[in-house]
């Protein structure tokens, strides 16, 4: 039920106005329904069954979104008839547009950028602690702009190409089941006390769905990077391809996520960058590996070009999904 047409719309839409406050949305109605359904879990499995907790949790959620937005969107047909009515068409591009989130990625982190471009550190530790959770007050120029970069990467695989493999495997139905597994994983996926036990089905499952839309991510990133520089130094653009590959799999595991790596790593290695290294959460310091290598390049220059290789590879991941659809794939 949902073709080219209505995916390249709700793409267009979310680029257009993004997520609004004043708009409903799905993930807003799954977070609350998620902070409702732990404190009733908590309570009615106690603190010696929390991980049994978790997984109900888990299942409820994900089983009752995928049930409802199939239900939304058989109501949106006419009986008997099979086409929608110009008002079920844009409800429809608009719950599409809703798990696709390229626009608020893209200008969170330009926040971030453009603040250090005018000179304002702490404006831009600021905003770069509303995106990430590590610890920013004490970053130097080039640890925001890492932060930044490695932002675009994780989230261009969890907020954009994500949801439209889902989108074009099995419509709207399994892209919010995706878009609810990714915010559980958010609310409660944490390894802390409060969290181990009961949000280990969470972080688990977030995991395996985000498994093949990672590696994905990685190659499209790889492609753009040869498509975006064949058109500015076409001396380079095989080479640092190349790199973006390379880089791709010999760092992608340097990660504590099975996943944020891939891309991560194929972005470091497109920009010349290094990124990760140690880290400090809640003022403990942890060692992370790092991923890519720094040449000696600007971070400044690297974080832009960051910004258009990910709305270009979304460009590409969306055409490519529109085929998909257009050959029927999807129900």
């Amino acid at each position: 039920m949902i073709g080219p047409f209505e995916l390249i719309a709700a793409f267009l839409l979310d680029l257009a106005i993004g997520d609004p406050r004043w708009l409903p949305h799905p993930v807003r109605l799954i977070g609350r329904s998620i902070a409702a359904l732990e404190n009733a879990l908590r309570s009615w499995f106690g603190r010696n069954r929390e991980k049994t907790a978790g997984v109900v949790l888990v299942v409820l959620v994900v089983l009752l979104s995928a049930l409802l937005a199939f239900l939304v969107r058989q109501a949106l047909f006419l009986p008997g008839r099979g086409v929608v009515t110009v008002a079920a068409a844009v409800v429809l591009v608009y719950l599409v547009a809703t798990t696709i989130a390229l626009r608020e990625l893209v200008a969170s982190a330009g926040i971030v950028i453009r603040s250090v471009k005018q000179g304002d550190l702490e404006g831009a530790r600021s905003s770069l602690s509303m995106i990430v959770g590590r610890d920013t007050a004490t970053l130097d120029e080039k640890g925001v702009l890492r932060g930044a970069i490695e932002t675009l990467a994780e989230n261009l695989s969890d907020g954009v190409i994500a949801p439209l493999f889902y989108l074009a495997l099995g419509g709207l139905p399994l892209a919010i089941a995706y878009k609810a597994i990714n915010t559980l994983d958010s609310m409660v996926g944490y390894k802390n006390e409060k969290y181990l036990s009961f949000g280990w089905a969470a972080a688990k499952l977030d995991d395996l769905a985000n498994f093949i839309p990672a590696r994905l991510t990685g190659l499209l990133i790889v492609l753009f990077t040869f498509c975006y520089f064949l058109a500015r130094k076409p001396g380079s653009a095989l080479s640092l391809a190349r790199d973006s590959f390379r880089v791709m799999r010999r760092d992608g595991g340097n990660h504590t996520s099975p996943n944020s790596g891939i891309p991560e790593a194929a972005m470091a290695g497109a920009l010349g960058v290094r990124l990760g290294g140690p880290s400090t959460y809640g003022g403990v310091l942890v060692q992370k590996p790092f991923i890519g290598d720094d040449c000696g390049g600007n971070y400044r220059e690297a974080a832009e070009r960051a910004m258009a290789i990910v709305a270009g590879t979304a460009v590409i991941a969306v055409l490519v999904s529109a085929a998909v659809l257009r050959m029927g794939v999807n129900p």
